[in-house]
């Protein structure tokens, strides 16, 4: 085989890391991205943000006189600092800056005029409750009960087998045999007498073994004069099924009660809690901050980019002007590295800010139906119609409508929500899979409780509306909304 040299011209696309970074920061959350910009700031000395008063400042010199200056100022060694004397004179003392005694006290707020004033909402609004477990509040209540040591490690192992919800969620036998191996003289009435303890600890009907048991401990630590508590007992006992699937002829017959004293019957265990742990379990609420805010101007719908999450930034003037192009240094090379990183991470973040607000519109010029008459005027739409309208890539608007939210009339809403699939109507049209499920919802939210509506009554309503849809495909949104089947949403007490 002879050996020869040719030479082809071709095109290949390359993932610079600019390019990289661009998309990168394209797909980021906005939590992310305060986190990525917040990391910038604090690896790369050029950047600064505009607002920052100390971040660029200038000298009586010009800039290009500074720069030797300042060159000195970084380069200076140790040995210049030899001409300074130790005892230097002040101008102040110590209580003229500190003060030496603090007494703190209550200011006289005039309770009445709080309201009037706002000086305290954003004192309140920062406040963060701090979180605390179930676990932990029965751990408190077990530190003021006299328990033996014997008793006491029971109790720790039964408080650890206790979920959110305040169940057990594991047995008593389970927990006795896991005990067996470290006690074992350990006897099994032993554990159900500190279970037993442990179930008027607070919140009432914790330590539950099921959702009967719950209810009943929860009836036990009502008031013996409280009324049909002797019959809420019995019903929650041995006849919760029933009351489950709405069987009143049987409750009735079972209970030997007429249907009006059922009705007060459940009533009472109506103001029972089913999850009584959720008192309890408390965490931090997460907030949603929207990337961009839809509002109607003039009978137009404008869209802006939320200012607090992008916050302007630009390169430092001041060490900019340090850089020589003609010096090779170690220190002049980093410094150029860093001005050509700032560069490319100002651009690529705004050309984020740029797409996402360029999608933004896209998709409110398309889904104006729904700015102006909710979820159910939504019309169908797929990323490829807004890649070829903004003539984008689909995995560009992919990337852009992940894990970003719009501020709307109606809502704090996913960029993704506008997106859905299309069902034919007998007009030749579409709808929207979106507009479907909120007419189900309407449906079903404005149905009679004593007769709910089927998903075949409700398939046949959407096609007296021109609206195609199988009896199959009426189940499946309406479990996608967690709405459930007729039968369990019939209220006959």
């Amino acid at each position: 085989m002879k050996q020869s040299l040719n030479l082809r011209m071709g095109h290949q696309l390359s993932m610079t890391p600019q390019l990289q970074q661009a998309i990168k920061l394209l797909q980021m959350s906005t939590l992310d991205l305060q986190q990525e910009i917040q990391q910038a700031l604090e690896s790369n000395i050029m950047l600064e943000l505009e607002d920052d008063e100390f971040g660029s400042f200038s000298l009586d010199v010009p800039l290009h006189d500074k720069k030797s200056d300042n060159l000195d100022l970084l380069h200076s060694s140790e040995g210049s600092q030899t001409d300074i004397p130790d005892d230097l004179p002040t101008d102040s003392s110590w209580d003229d800056i500190y003060e030496t005694e603090y007494e703190p006290t209550l200011p006289d707020y005039d309770f009445g005029a709080i309201q009037e004033t706002s000086n305290f909402e954003g004192e309140f609004e920062s406040q963060r409750t701090s979180t605390l477990s179930l676990q932990a509040h029965l751990l408190a209540q077990l530190d003021l009960v006299s328990f033996s040591e014997h008793d006491f490690a029971i109790a720790i192992a039964i408080i650890d087998s206790i979920n959110t919800e305040g169940y057990l969620t594991t047995s008593v036998d389970d927990i006795f045999q896991n005990l067996h191996d470290q006690m074992p003289d350990l006897e099994l009435d032993e554990v159900h007498a500190v279970l037993h303890r442990i179930q008027h600890f607070d919140p009432a009907g914790v330590a539950a073994v099921d959702l009967s048991d719950c209810l009943r401990l929860q009836l036990l630590q009502l008031p013996d004069n409280t009324p049909y508590k002797a019959d809420a007992l019995i019903l929650v006992m041995r006849h919760l099924d029933l009351l489950a699937t709405h069987e009143q002829s049987k409750l009735v017959r079972k209970l030997a009660v007429t249907e009006k004293e059922l009705d007060s019957i459940v009533a009472l265990i109506r103001t029972l809690d089913p999850k009584p742990g959720e008192q309890i379990q408390s965490t931090l609420s997460e907030y949603v901050v929207p990337d961009v805010y839809v509002r109607k101007i003039n009978d137009y719908w404008h869209v802006d980019l939320n200012p607090e999450i992008a916050p302007k930034l630009r390169v430092n003037e001041m060490y900019a002007g340090l850089i020589k192009k003609s010096d090779t240094g170690k220190d002049n090379t980093i410094m150029k590295e860093h001005l050509q990183e700032a560069k490319w991470f100002i651009k690529s973040l705004h050309s984020r800010n740029d797409t996402l607000l360029r999608v933004a519109r896209c998709i409110v010029e398309k889904q104006t139906a729904f700015f102006e008459h909710g979820s159910i005027a939504m019309k169908s739409m797929v990323l490829r119609d807004v890649a070829e309208e903004l003539e984008l890539h689909e995995s560009t608007i992919s990337r852009v409508t992940t894990q970003k939210y719009m501020h709307t009339p109606n809502g704090i809403v996913e960029f993704k929500y506008f997106f859905s699939s299309h069902v034919s109507t007998d007009g030749g049209g579409e709808c929207s899979s979106t507009a479907i499920r909120a007419l189900i919802k309407e449906l079903i939210g404005n149905e009679n409780v004593t007769k709910p509506l089927s998903d075949s009554k409700i398939a046949e309503f959407l096609k007296t509306k021109g609206i195609n849809v199988a009896r199959r495909t009426v189940a499946k949104y309406r479990e996608a909304m967690f709405i459930s089947s007729s039968s369990q949403r019939k209220r006959l007490l």
